[in-house]
Formats: structure tokens, sequence, C-alpha cells
């Protein structure tokens, strides 16, 4: 299938759509594009790289895990590796396992489905936000691998908290912010805390079983 292209006269970040689910695509990128943002789309992984090395480099992609025939995290590690372009995840697990992958691979956002318009735009507006200050910190050279070592570290205990406690991605980190806070720690810190707490009582179930 060809590609899909929104368009609207907008300074909001362009962005590229990625979901093997054909409703779920235009009901994302007509939301979207009534919001004010440029879209294009695609409905495969390879279809993706296609537009990508074309040329039609968008702001942001967002992309769904499950997809047939090459994974959404196997593009995702394409686009941070060969692309440099930041990119939120969507999936319709919110299993630990999965979220520690996403946020791994270098995903600036994880969302669980089902998700619609008006909950996806914060949260593209929020990666948007943090991708453009690690892009000020690559332009500067102001130490750029550990602002996204830090980076994936939050992340990575933001997933962490989401499935621990049952909240959304916005709760779950404004649980750590306010945290961090209340104990006068830099929120990286405390996100590791977290990640070593995890991974401690991970190796201590598989122990007792």
């Amino acid at each position: 299938m060809k590609a899909n292209f929104y368009k609207t006269a907008s300074c909001k970040p362009t962005l590229l759509l990625v979901d093997d689910d054909r409703l779920v695509l235009t009901t994302f990128a007509q939301g979207l594009a009534g919001a004010g943002y440029q879209v294009n789309t695609a409905e495969s992984a390879d279809e993706s790289e296609k537009i990508l090395d074309k040329g039609d480099r968008p702001d942001l992609v967002i992309l769904d895990v499950q997809m047939p025939e090459r994974s959404g995290l196997d593009l995702a590690e394409r686009l941070n590796s060969s692309y440099c372009i930041p990119f939120i995840l969507l999936t319709a697990y919110n299993d630990e396992a999965i979220v520690e992958k996403a946020a791994a691979s270098g995903a600036l956002g994880y969302l669980v489905k089902p998700i619609d318009v008006p909950q996806l735009i914060p949260a593209i507006e929020a990666s948007w936000a943090r991708a453009k200050e690690i892009q000020e910190l690559r332009d500067t050279g102001n130490h750029l691998q550990t602002a996204l070592a830090a980076e994936r570290d939050v992340s990575i205990a933001v997933g962490i908290t989401m499935v621990q406690y049952h909240v959304d991605r916005r709760n779950a980190f404004e649980m750590l912010r306010k945290s961090a806070r209340d104990q006068r720690r830099r929120l990286s810190e405390l996100a590791l805390e977290v990640i070593k707490a995890s991974e401690t009582l991970n190796l201590a179930n598989k122990g007792n079983k």
C-alpha cells in the first residue's frame, strides 16, 4: 500500500505513524492532522524505511511494537542507530519485559493500547520536547552520552512504575519526579535505584521458582 500523507500548515513536529492495523493508522493520522500535525503513514517497517530512504524525514516516529514480519523493536533499532530519529512505541501489552526492551531501544515514550488521539498528543509533545533537548546537547557537545543514559534510565524506571502501580506513563513519571524532589535527589539517580530494585526482585523471584 502506498503511504498516505496528511499535511497541515503547522510549526508542530512532523510525524511518521507506523502500524499494520489500517483502521488505527487512519484514525490516528486524521485525528493528528486535525490537531495541526503533518503526518505520514506506513503499514510496515519495510515501508517506513523506504519513506525514510527517499528523504522524507519526520521529526518523530510513532510505531507499533507488534507487527508481522519485522517488529517495531527492529525498526526502533534502525531509527536509533542509522537514522537518528526519535520515536514513541505503542503496544497492546503492558508487560515489564516489553517495557524494558522499549526503553533500552531508545524510545522517548511508551504507550499501551487502546489509546486515542487526545491521549496521544501529550505524549507526542513531551517526547518532542525531550528530543529537542537531546538535540541541543548533541549540537553543543555537552555530555550527550551521559544525558542519553540518564534518559534511558528514567524511561525504564517509568515503565517499571507503570507496571507496578498500574498507572499511565504521565502519572508514573510524576510519581518518580515527586519522589526525587521529596528526597532532594536527581531523577536519574532515583531511576537507577528503581531499576536495580526491580532487577533484584526479578532474580529473587526466579530463584524461588
